[in-house]
């Protein structure tokens, strides 16, 4: 046996521990992850390997909070940190700090597990996403309340809505705590009965705009009862909020114009209605007023008045008329000899009498057209609603009107028998 000294286990183990802490420091070691473990602690035990080997690595919870994505099975990542040897039981393993996507960036990794996350569990399913009122009456903003997108609404508000009922609710917009602030505050801005609710917030960089990349946003977006409107950035700035709202706008300001109606187009809509409503008035008053006097001509043309004077001038005509022949008959009697004469004078006396009697029955009818001459003396006329009536046709208790050529009289019938 050899004459160096003896040393325990765990003196071995901890020099190899000083060693390669002082060896290994801050070192980027890249490879496949083979294992992934998210214990209850918050700690990430994972191995990496390449074709020939593996390596155990652990990361505290500290550092798995700053984490942008998830590492899971089969990614290829880069991780910095320092290799160290687990005393207890002999085992090196390398105590990650962070880690990166191996080619691509942490952020842009997380973005494509969050947005295929949520796309399967059918947050961006557009037959679930709420239609923007064609009437906005109330709004609630959520942004912060000193930023240049809040300007910039309100200036297009301004411009387009001025009567618009308007909620500002005050929130960061970035930083670690700006996800749970701008959630709190959807959830908040959902319970006020607000027509809609528009999530904004200006440019900036990926990182500045990170806080609506997050899950707990989106989940607040998704679960609003009320209808939302995503105004993050500029137009290429694409974010998971965007996905997850009922409309995504490019900008702020371009939030405002696609959802309010702009007050002057509406001014002129009215003005084109108010002409309309104008004509269709007066063409009405006209058909109308063309139809009353149709019908007030009808009425004249065929009222007792006007039928009476039509047979008062038939009449007259006749009478005239009448003459004519009496007189031409008379003077063709004169040159004709004494017995024709004679003859002829007696033929035409007696149809001169028929005639006479024909047109005095004519005249008699005339007369009686007139409700004054169609009554006699001790006599009256029933009636009910103007029209002539029989008394048999009258009811006990029904009211009609008896009238001679004086007097007219409202009546009841208190009894009823037949003569």
């Amino acid at each position: 046996m050899s004459s160096s000294a003896m040393m325990s286990v765990s003196s071995l183990n901890t020099k190899i521990k000083s060693l390669l802490e002082s060896t290994f420091m801050h070192i980027l070691v890249e490879g496949e992850v083979s294992s992934a473990t998210y214990h209850t602690s918050g700690h990430l035990y994972f191995t990496i390997k390449d074709k020939e080997s593996s390596l155990k690595c652990v990361m505290f919870k500290s550092s798995v909070s700053k984490l942008k994505f998830k590492v899971e099975v089969g990614q290829h990542i880069v991780v910095n940190g320092s290799i160290s040897v687990y005393a207890p039981r002999g085992e090196y393993q390398l105590y990650a700090l962070d880690i990166e996507p191996f080619g691509q960036g942490a952020l842009a990794l997380a973005y494509e597990q969050l947005k295929a996350k949520l796309q399967e569990k059918g947050y961006f399913d557009p037959t679930s996403k709420k239609p923007i009122p064609k009437t906005i009456n109330k709004i609630a903003l959520v942004t912060a309340k000193d930023s240049a997108a809040l300007h910039d609404m309100l200036k297009i508000i301004d411009k387009r809505w001025p009567l618009l009922d308007i909620t500002i609710i005050d929130t960061l917009v970035q930083g670690d705590n700006a996800p749970e602030q701008i959630a709190k505050a959807i959830r908040y801005a959902d319970k006020l009965n607000v027509d809609v609710v528009v999530v904004a917030r200006g440019g900036g960089s990926k990182e500045d705009l990170w806080a609506f990349n997050s899950e707990i946003v989106a989940d607040a977006l998704h679960f609003a009862k009320t209808p939302t409107v995503s105004a993050i950035g500029h137009e290429i700035d694409v974010m998971i909020s965007d996905f997850v709202a009922d409309l995504r706008a490019p900008t702020p300001s371009a939030a405002m114009e696609m959802i309010l109606p702009d007050r002057f187009e509406i001014l002129q809509v009215l003005s084109n209605y108010l002409d309309d409503m104008k004509r269709f008035f007066e063409n009405q008053s006209t058909l109308k007023t063309k139809i009353l006097s149709e019908i007030y001509q009808n009425l004249i043309s065929n009222s007792p008045t006007n039928k009476m004077k039509t047979m008062t001038t038939k009449y007259e005509q006749t009478l005239v008329d009448l003459k004519n022949i009496i007189q031409f008959k008379i003077s063709s009697i004169e040159s004709l000899p004494i017995d024709i004469s004679s003859s002829l004078k007696n033929f035409t006396t007696h149809k001169l009498t028929q005639k006479e009697q024909i047109l005095n029955n004519t005249h008699e009818q005339l007369l009686s057209l007139d409700p004054r001459k169609r009554v006699v003396d001790g006599w009256a006329q029933v009636l009910v609603k103007d029209k002539l009536t029989k008394l048999e046709d009258i009811s006990i208790g029904q009211k009609f009107i008896l009238q001679d050529k004086t007097t007219k009289l409202t009546v009841v019938c208190e009894n009823k028998s037949k003569i």
